[in-house]
């Protein structure tokens, strides 16, 4: 699955919210966020893990308010993160090379 596959789901999964998925972390790792990050003030290119997220995959910063509003925002959803991790590495990196060109 990819990016360009998101509106072509059949099963009516598009936009549903999914609950965030343990030892994924892929929205912490490819995207970009122009945002400043605690440690990482010129935020952080996208396919670099945030240095927050531990080897569990899970944001160390999460409940900080100094995490940023880009992250606070993101809502996991079967759109992007689709059924497991890989998937959900591969639609971020299609997402991000679409809206950066």
């Amino acid at each position: 699955m990819s990016a360009r596959d998101i509106f072509e789901f059949d099963d009516g999964g598009v936009g549903l919210s999914v609950e965030c998925r343990s030892l994924c972390g892929a929205c912490c790792i490819a995207p970009s966020i122009s945002a400043p990050i605690p440690g990482m003030p010129q935020g952080k290119p996208a396919g670099v893990a945030c240095i927050h997220l531990n080897d569990e995959y899970q944001c160390l910063i999460f409940h900080d308010p100094k995490r940023p509003d880009t992250c606070r925002q993101f809502q996991a959803e079967y759109a992007i993160c689709g059924t497991s991790r890989e998937q959900a590495l591969t639609i971020i990196t299609d997402l991000e090379v679409i809206t950066s060109s």
